[in-house]
């Protein structure tokens, strides 16, 4: 006969509610992190494809940052080419888990200027964009990461969050 711990619920609804918290503190920290990354990285890469025709901005990105966004500290045009680097460049750092602190802290500084001087009432979508380049910048890229695999391969690995 099973003995129950005295940490163990003995009321049936709340074992269970303790199952499914054990079973969801159970998911590796490096699949919530692929999740955060990839995710993420389709929002900035999807607002960078709006940008551009091929290898040239398109006309109309220039007319909003001159109209629509007007960054009160940066020339539109440099602001034009460098959100537009910026949005195709730090996705594909954050996929690979390359840099990925660098590319998550680079795109959180643009998430709070664009929260700041752009779309001041949109604190909750950029809470959320926020919410995912803090848990890169703080708890890494997990295992699933170029990252990981470069620090292992020279020997600088810490403790793995799998």
């Amino acid at each position: 006969m099973a003995t129950l711990s005295a940490s163990t619920p003995t009321n049936p609804v709340l074992r269970l509610i303790a199952w499914i918290i054990g079973r969801l503190e159970a998911v590796p920290y490096s699949f919530i992190a692929l999740v955060a990354r990839i995710s993420i990285s389709a929002v900035f890469w999807m607002s960078g494809e709006t940008k551009v025709d091929g290898w040239h901005l398109k006309p109309s990105t220039f007319v909003l940052f001159q109209n629509d966004y007007r960054l009160p500290f940066l020339d539109p045009t440099i602001a034009a080419y460098a959100s537009a680097f910026a949005e195709h460049f730090f996705p594909v750092l954050l996929v690979l888990g390359l840099a990925s602190r660098f590319a998550a802290l680079s795109l959180l500084i643009m998430t709070s200027i664009i929260e700041i001087f752009v779309y001041p009432d949109a604190w909750p979508t950029h809470g959320t964009w926020a919410t995912c380049f803090l848990l890169i910048l703080c708890r890494g890229p997990g295992v699933v990461s170029l990252d990981y695999w470069i620090a292992r391969a020279f020997g600088m690995e810490r403790p793995a969050k799998v």
